[in-house]
This record gives structure tokens, sequence and C-alpha cells, in this order.
């Protein structure tokens, strides 16, 4: 069996789709969901599906050992980032060389970094007047959004979309693409 864990900051949609798309697989298992934020929404979704959830506060987050505890408590194998906005200490990082992969609402190497993150991608976008914007799925190294690329695809945007519109197109790709790339690299 292969354990996930699953960091994730905010609402959790990301990480529901995937506990969705895993329930019963008889050889992958998400066994943590992990947050840095007490009020994460992401939290109750685990507890619905029975997942264990963590909350770990920035500074548990920023001390390696610490944190691997958690991953190595619950058996983790790869570590999946779902929306979750910290850096991943370089200790971790080597630990779990090439199982941390992250999701990114963008076509990288554009709109990366620090800060660029949601709705402030999307409206980075609309204001650049890009004709596409789509989703990058990718390891996870020292420099935010930088490491190995794994999957990318797109979606046209359109001269009425707003980000809240982009935002919708987006979010349908990483709920398509995210599980069966996750799955594609495990097995």
């Amino acid at each position: 069996m292969t354990n996930i864990a699953i960091l994730a900051s905010g609402n959790g949609t990301n990480a529901q789709r995937i506990i969705e798309y895993f329930v019963g697989s008889a050889d992958i298992n998400i066994a943590v969901v992990i947050t840095n934020k007490e009020d994460a929404f992401v939290r109750d979704r685990a507890r619905r599906f029975g997942i264990k959830e963590v909350y770990l506060s920035k500074a548990d987050f920023n001390n390696p050992s610490k944190l691997c505890q958690v991953f190595y408590r619950h058996r983790v194998d790869w570590i999946v980032l779902a929306g979750f906005l910290l850096l991943i200490p370089k200790e971790v990082i080597n630990a779990y060389n090439n199982r941390i992969i992250n999701i990114h609402p963008a076509l990288l190497p554009k709109y990366g970094g620090k800060g660029m993150y949601g709705m402030n991608v999307h409206k980075a976008v609309i204001a650049n007047k890009d004709k596409h914007s789509g989703i990058t799925i990718h390891y996870v190294n020292e420099v935010y959004d930088d490491g190995k690329i794994i999957f990318k695809t797109k979606c046209k945007v359109t001269p009425d979309d707003t980000p809240e519109t982009l935002a919708e197109k987006i979010h349908q790709l990483e709920y398509e693409y995210f599980p069966k790339v996750i799955e594609d690299l495990i097995r």
C-alpha cells in the first residue's frame, strides 16, 4: 500500500477530489491531510472521509524533524501539495526526493513564484491578455514553482473571461487531471 499525505492551506476542493478518486483503491491510500491553518475547511473535508487530519503551525512546518515525524507516523510514501502555500524545507525535500508534487493554476514558468496563487494568478493572466492558461503539475524543490514539470494542460482564455470564470476553468482541469497524474506517478 502506498500512503499519500495531502498538504493544503484552505478550502480543500482539490484535496477532496483526490480523496474521492482514491477511495476504495487497493494500493493507494490517503493516509493524512495536513494543514497550516487551524480553521482550514480541508480539515472538515478529510474528517468526512474518515481521514486523519493534522494541524501544524508555520513554525512546525519550518521544523523539518517535526514535519518528518508526522510523515513517518503515518507511513507516508508520497506528499501531494493541493493548494498549500508554504515552502517545504530542504531537508524534507531531500528525504522525499521526487516524491513531493504540487499543482499550479497556470502554465509555468509564467505566473509562478511566491505570491502567485489562486486569484492572483488569474488576475495576472487576464491583465496580460494571454490566450491560454492551464495547470502545471511539478515536482517540488527549494524554490516556489521551480521543480521539474511532470504534466501541463491548457484551456482558452476568452475576451469575456473574468478571474472568477478563468478560475472555474482551471479548477475543472485540476479536478480532471491531478488525481490521474498522481496515480500514474505512483504506479
